[in-house]
This record gives C-alpha cells, structure tokens and sequence, in this order.
C-alpha cells in the first residue's frame, strides 16, 4: 500500500519562501511520477508542479520562475520550494504519485496515490 505524507506547510508573508516535502512510502516500482497540486475552498484542484522519475518536470504557468520540484535521487521523495510568495497561493498543497514511465501531466485523474495535504497561507 502506497502512503504519501507531507511535511514543510505554514503561514508565511508575501514575499517569502516555504518548501514543501512529500514522502512515499510502499511506492516499489522504479518508474513513477511526483505531483503538487493546491486547492482552495470552493475551487477546483489544480497542478503546479510534477517530476518524473527520468529527472522531466512541468510547471503550471503559476508556478513558472518562482517553485522549483526536485526529487530524491534513491528514494520516492520529492520537494516542492515555493519562492516569492503570494496570497493567491495560500491553498491545501496535495503530493500525488503515479507509477509509469515518462508521465509529466498536471490531470489530477492520472494520479492513483495522494497525500492528506499540508495548508500554506501567504499574507500580505
């Protein structure tokens, strides 16, 4: 069984950096992509970032030039830093896993593990 367990949200002022980690734990294949998504109440889920196993990432716009993900190298882990920080991005941030080769998509329906979510707030 596939757990994932984040860890890094908080509160923070606009402006400032958080980084956020996700662990999986019983992911075994050696194929797999890493997702961050967010959702804010009464909104859809959407991706900001994920990271295949072949080192490939894919950032939503709002995400360009400002998050970075990276991965573990040995181990299924992946961190998400968030630099200049806005209130627009306070939000649930959810790690999402899926097993497969070369999957750089930000479609929540491709992903079959989830994490319970860690809640970053950005004030202004």
């Amino acid at each position: 069984q596939v757990e994932l367990v984040e860890s890094g949200g908080g509160s923070v002022q606009a402006g400032g950096s958080l980084r956020l980690s996700c662990a999986a734990s019983g992911l075994t294949h050696s194929q797999y992509s890493m997702a961050w998504f967010r959702q804010v109440p009464g909104k859809d889920r959407e991706g900001v970032a994920v990271v295949n196993s072949g080192g490939g990432k894919r950032y939503a716009d709002s995400a360009k030039d400002r998050f970075v993900i990276s991965k573990e190298p040995y181990e299924p882990t992946v961190h998400l830093l968030m630099n200049s920080l806005k209130p627009d991005d306070t939000a649930m941030y959810y790690c999402a896993a899926v097993v497969g080769s070369w999957i750089l998509t930000l479609r929540q329906g491709t992903f079959d593990y989830w994490g319970q979510g860690t809640q970053v707030i950005v004030s202004a």
